[in-house]
């Protein structure tokens, strides 16, 4: 087992969260014991104290106690040739700031519980030229697929960050959901506020809105419907479409205790971040659309829902 080490921050980890960090260099390291080395002074940032959210910047130090078993679950770690194909796969759109990929369902943005495949963990396979590898910038949920934005540079990272924070890039969201929204065209304005391990409607919640519009539809029976949240909440759009008594297909968290499974099409969640207005950062006219997956395309085809506008 090592010894106390000092690790200074690179120039590209500039701003990045502590907690972060870790996650990335100590992928074994749990967040209760991290906040534990933190709260008993055995992590300190410059030789003061720290918490999870502190952010480090260039040229800082952190003391670090022995974590040799913490690291030892990556430290030999390769990328294999199929992993590098596999997110390499994923990238619709680069230029020497921003790389976009069209995420696949079912593949987590972040680690976590029980998640050790991951985007995060794939991010040295897209550094191409670069010397640093590519930063989240947001994220979309493990089973929605479709945009997701990587910073390649930390100028960019600010830029991207803060545009998502003031919403001034234009998302928008397919679903495919039971029922159809009356009216066909609106804005769901319900706010929202985590209770337990969901999100719910509470009338002293956060604010949370979300234009909707039916591309497509078969009576009352299924939508195809397009969304653009004009705020950021999690779950926002599948708990606005559910509250409206049009819940998205393969939907395990909104759908209700007797979600709908068809044999005909694959049971995954039919959501999918469609297109990107990258306008505002670009200052010229730049919208980046990512194609269906598989699972919902051939789900449109069986449904014979066309994306019409």
């Amino acid at each position: 087992m090592g010894g106390v080490s000092i690790v200074k921050i690179k120039p590209e980890d500039d701003g990045i969260r502590l907690n972060r960090w870790f996650l990335r260099e100590y992928p074994a390291l749990s967040l209760s014991r991290l906040q534990k080395l933190l709260r008993t002074k055995q992590i300190k940032v410059d030789g003061k104290k720290a918490e999870t959210s502190t952010r480090l910047a260039a040229g800082q130090e952190l003391r670090l106690p022995p974590l040799d078993n913490e690291k030892a679950a990556v430290d030999d770690k390769k990328l294999s040739a199929k992993d590098i194909e596999y997110i390499r796969s994923m990238v619709i759109f680069k230029d020497k700031n921003i790389i976009v990929l069209n995420k696949p369902s079912g593949l987590a943005v972040q680690g976590g519980t029980n998640t050790t495949r991951h985007i995060d963990g794939l991010l040295d396979a897209l550094m191409f030229e670069n010397n640093e590898r590519p930063k989240l910038v947001h994220r979309i949920d493990k089973d929605t697929s479709g945009l997701l934005l990587l910073a390649r540079n930390r100028q960019y990272a600010d830029i991207l960050t803060k545009a998502f924070r003031e919403h001034s890039l234009q998302k928008t969201y397919l679903a495919l959901v039971r029922g159809c929204p009356e009216p066909r065209e609106g804005v769901i304005n319900y706010a929202l506020e985590k209770v337990g391990e969901r999100m719910q409607i509470v009338e002293d919640g956060q604010k949370a809105l979300t234009e909707i519009k039916v591309l497509d539809n078969i009576g009352k029976k299924y939508a195809l419907v397009e969304a653009k949240p004009l705020t950021g909440r999690t779950h926002q759009i599948r708990v606005h479409l559910e509250s409206i008594g049009t819940p998205i297909l393969g939907d395990d968290k909104y759908f209700g205790k007797e979600r709908l499974r068809l044999k005909e099409v694959a049971d995954k969640l039919y959501l999918h971040a469609y297109e990107i207005d990258l306008t505002a950062v670009y200052g010229k006219k730049t919208i980046i659309k990512a194609a269906l997956p598989q699972h919902f395309a051939e789900a449109c085809k069986f449904f014979g829902l066309e994306i019409k506008k």
